[in-house]
C-alpha cells in the first residue's frame, strides 16, 4: 500500500522551504518596522466564530469549511481565514483595554483550510500572512496598511504589480446601494447563475463577486456603489485618495470590486500581479476596513483594517517574475575525515567550530577524500579542514580556502581555542584575491 498526502495539500521540502523562510522572515522584519506584533491563534475555532464573522451566505461558510463535531459534540471548524480568529482573540483577551496602545497592530502567519477544488495557487491547506490594526477610523490607517503591503512586495523583489481600490461605504451606503442593485438585477434574475439567484435577495453584493460567465455581463453594467456613498463615506474615500496621491502611489478604482467576505466597510483593496505568467490568479494581496466585526463578536464598537496574502501565490508570483532568492545555509567549514581513527576527532572539531558561531558539517559515510571534497564543493563551503591518521598523530589539521585554493596547516589546539582567528586569516586570502 502506498501512502500519499491528502488531496489539495503539499509537502514543502528542503530547497523549497528556504523560499518560504525568506518570505516569512521578510514579513516579520518589515511588520516590526511598522510596529506590528504577532498573534498565533488555534488552527481550529468554534464554527460560530467564522459563520458570524465571514457571513452565512459566503462561499466559505456555505461550501468550503472543514467543519465537524468533536467528541464533546462541539461544532468546530479548521480556520478558513485569519481575520475572524484574530478578532475573537482581540475580544476574548480584552486587547481593546486602556493598557494597550491604540491602534492595536498585529500580524499572523500560518495554515488555513478550505474544501475546494485544488488548482494552481489554490489548495485545501494553504498558508496566509496577514495583518490587522484595531481602534483607528483614520483613513491614514487604511493608507499605511496598503503602503506596508506594497513595501513588502518591493522587499521581496516583486515589481509587476498594481493597487486597485474601492469603497463599500457605511451602513447607510450599503442600504441605499443594496436596493439599487436588486432593482437593477431583478429583471435579469432568470438568466443569472443558481448561486446568484439565491444571493440576489439574501446578499446582492455577492453577485458582483461572481466568477460565473452568465453573471459577468450583467455585473459589468451594474450601478456603481460610488454613486451611493453617504456624505461620511465619501469624505473617508476622498481622504484615502488624497493620501495615496500625497505619497505618489499609483492606484486604480474599480467600483465592482467587493471582496469575498461580508464584514468589509469603507476602503477595500487588492494588489494584482501583472506578471504575464500569472494568468487568472492575479490577486496576490487583498484586504480592507471592517468597522463592525469586533462588535459582531461581542466586543466594544472598534474599527479595524487589515489584509491577507497567500504564501503559495506569492511564491508563484516570485517565480513568474524570476526573482532570485538570496542563498541560505552558507557553509563556513567542512571537515574531511580520512580513516576510521579520525571519527571522534572530526566530531570534536565540527562541534568546536559550531561553538564559535560558525556553520559546519562533516562526512559521516566514511567516503574517500575525493567524494568528501566534492560534497564540500557542492555545499559551497568556504573552508575545508582535512584530518587523516598522520595529522591526528601530529595533532594538526590542514585548512584549505576553497575559492583561493590557499592551504595552511594549523595545530588542533588553534582550531579548538581560536577558530575565529583561523577563519579570518583564511578568508582574508579570498578577499585579497578578489581585490
Amino acid at each position: 500500500m502506498s501512502f500519499q498526502r491528502p488531496k489539495g495539500t503539499n509537502d514543502i521540502l528542503p530547497g523549497e522551504s528556504e523560499k518560504w523562510q525568506f518570505v516569512e522572515e521578510t514579513a516579520r522584519l518589515l511588520f516590526r518596522d511598522y510596529q506590528y506584533n504577532e498573534i498565533r491563534t488555534p488552527i481550529f475555532e468554534h464554527y460560530e466564530v467564522i459563520a458570524r464573522s465571514v457571513g452565512d451566505t459566503t462561499d466559505i461558510v456555505s461550501k468550503e469549511m472543514y467543519d465537524f463535531y468533536d467528541k464533546g459534540e462541539r461544532h468546530v471548524t479548521l480556520r478558513p481565514e485569519g481575520t475572524a480568529p484574530i478578532v475573537r482573540s482581540f475580544v476574548e483577551n480584552k486587547l481593546f483595554g486602556p493598557e494597550h496602545t491604540k491602534p492595536f497592530k498585529t500580524f499572523y502567519m500560518g495554515p488555513m483550510f478550505r474544501y475546494e477544488r485544488p488548482q494552481k495557487g489554490r489548495l485545501r491547506q494553504f498558508h496566509q500572512i496577514g495583518v490587522e490594526a484595531f481602534g483607528s477610523d483614520n483613513p491614514a490607517t487604511d493608507v499605511e496598511s496598503m503602503v506596508m503591503a506594497l513595501d513588502f512586495f518591493k522587499q521581496l523583489g516583486i515589481t509587476q504589480i498594481r493597487l486597485v481600490i474601492n469603497s463599500l461605504g457605511d451602513k447607510e451606503t450599503r442600504q441605499a446601494y443594496r436596493q439599487a442593485l436588486i432593482d437593477y438585477l431583478v429583471p435579469f434574475e432568470a438568466e443569472l447563475s443558481e448561486d446568484s439567484q439565491r444571493r440576489l435577495h439574501e446578499n446582492p453584493l455577492r453577485v458582483l463577486d461572481s466568477k460565473d460567465k452568465r453573471d459577468q455581463k450583467f455585473v459589468a453594467q451594474a450601478p456603481s456603489i460610488l454613486d451611493y456613498l453617504s456624505e461620511e463615506a465619501q469624505k473617508h474615500f476622498d481622504t484615502v485618495i488624497a493620501m495615496l496621491d500625497a505619497l505618489d502611489i499609483s492606484y486604480e478604482i474599480d467600483s465592482n470590486m467587493v471582496r469575498g467576505l461580508d464584514y468589509y466597510t469603507h476602503t477595500i483593496f487588492e494588489i494584482m500581479s501583472d506578471a504575464p505568467k500569472m494568468g487568472a490568479q492575479a490577486t496576490i494581496c487583498a484586504g480592507g476596513r471592517y468597522d463592525n466585526l469586533v462588535e459582531e463578536l461581542g466586543g466594544p464598537q472598534t474599527p479595524g483594517f487589515g489584509f491577507a496574502m497567500g504564501i503559495e501565490r506569492l511564491l508563484l508570483t516570485m517565480e513568474a517574475e524570476e526573482v532570485v532568492i538570496p542563498a541560505f545555509n552558507s557553509l563556513d567549514a567542512y571537515v574531511v575525515a580520512l580513516g576510521e581513527e579520525t571519527n571522534i576527532e572530526a566530531l570534536k572539531i565540527v562541534q568546536a567550530i559550531r561553538d564559535f558561531g560558525f556553520s559546519a558539517d562533516r562526512d559521516f559515510m566514511g567516503r574517500k577524500a575525493k567524494a568528501q571534497f566534492k560534497t564540500a564543493d557542492k555545499a559551497n563551503a568556504k573552508l575545508v579542514l582535512v584530518i587523516g591518521g598522520d595529522e591526528l598523530a601530529n595533532q594538526t589539521i590542514n585548512v584549505k580556502a576553497m575559492r583561493s585554493r590557499k592551504e595552511k596547516s594549523f595545530s588542533l589546539q588553534e582550531i579548538y581555542e581560536h577558530f575565529d582567528e583561523v577563519y579570518d586569516e583564511m578568508t582574508l586570502f579570498i578577499e585579497q584575491e578578489e581585490e
